[in-house]
C-alpha cells in the first residue's frame, strides 16, 4: 500500500509581508492618479487620524477609502484597472525574499495561500498567474457599479483564521507554516506549527 505524501500548508499575509508598501494605497494612486489621491487623502484625513489613534477599526477606515475613491465607478473599468495593476505594476512593491520563499514552498509541493485583508480585485489576477490560492476581502460590484460595500467580512485578525478553516480541512495537513507582519496576523501566526513575523525585512 502506497502511503500518500504528507501535505503541508503555507499561509502568507500580503501587505507588509510580501510587499514593501500597502497595495491598497498603491492601487488607488494607480487607478485615480496622484492628484486625485492627494485630494482624497486630505478629505479623508479625519478618518485616517481616527484610525491611527485606534478610534475606528481597520475595516471602517478601509471602507471609507474605497467608497470615496471608487463608489459609483463602472465595475468593468474598476476590474480592468485592478487586473492591469495586479499583473503589470504590483511586482514593483514585492520583497524578493518573500517571492523566493513562496517559490520554495511551491517546489516542495506545499499548498501556498495568500490570506489578506486587501481586495480580491487586485490580488487574484497575480495569484492565478502564479498558481497561488487566495483568501481575501471582496468588494461588491452590483448591477455593473462599484457600491463601496464589502461582500465579505474584512479578512483581518481572527477572521483570517475563520476563512482559512472554512476553505480548508486543516486536519488534512500535517504541518502549517505562516508568515505575517502586523497585529492583523497574530491569530493566523498562532494557527501554524511554524510562524514567521516580519521575516523578509532586510531587503
Amino acid at each position: 500500500l502506497e502511503l500518500s505524501k504528507p501535505m503541508k500548508l503555507a499561509l502568507f499575509d500580503f501587505d507588509g509581508t510580501i510587499t514593501t508598501h500597502d497595495s491598497l494605497i498603491k492601487f488607488i494612486r494607480y487607478a485615480c492618479g496622484d492628484g486625485n489621491f492627494m485630494l482624497g487623502i486630505a478629505v479623508l484625513s479625519p478618518i485616517l487620524i481616527a484610525y491611527k489613534l485606534k478610534l475606528i477599526p481597520n475595516y471602517k477606515a478601509k471602507k471609507y477609502m474605497l467608497s470615496y475613491f471608487f463608489k459609483g465607478m463602472s465595475g468593468e473599468i474598476f476590474t480592468r484597472a485592478a487586473t492591469e495593476y495586479s499583473l503589470r505594476h504590483m511586482t514593483a512593491i514585492f520583497r524578493l525574499k518573500a517571492i523566493e520563499r513562496i517559490d520554495w514552498h511551491k517546489k516542495q509541493g506545499h499548498k501556498v495561500i495568500i490570506v489578506s485583508a486587501s481586495m480580491e480585485s487586485w490580488l487574484k489576477p497575480w495569484c492565478d498567474e502564479n498558481s497561488v490560492a487566495l483568501i481575501s476581502s471582496r468588494l461588491e460590484i452590483k448591477d455593473g457599479i462599484v457600491t463601496g460595500e464589502f461582500l465579505t467580512k474584512n479578512c483581518y485578525g481572527i477572521e483570517k483564521v475563520h476563512r482559512v478553516r472554512d476553505a480548508y480541512e486543516l486536519s488534512n495537513y500535517d504541518y502549517i507554516y505562516a508568515y505575517g507582519d502586523s497585529r492583523g496576523d497574530e491569530e493566523l501566526l498562532a494557527l501554524a506549527d511554524e510562524s514567521f513575523y516580519k521575516p523578509f525585512r532586510d531587503n
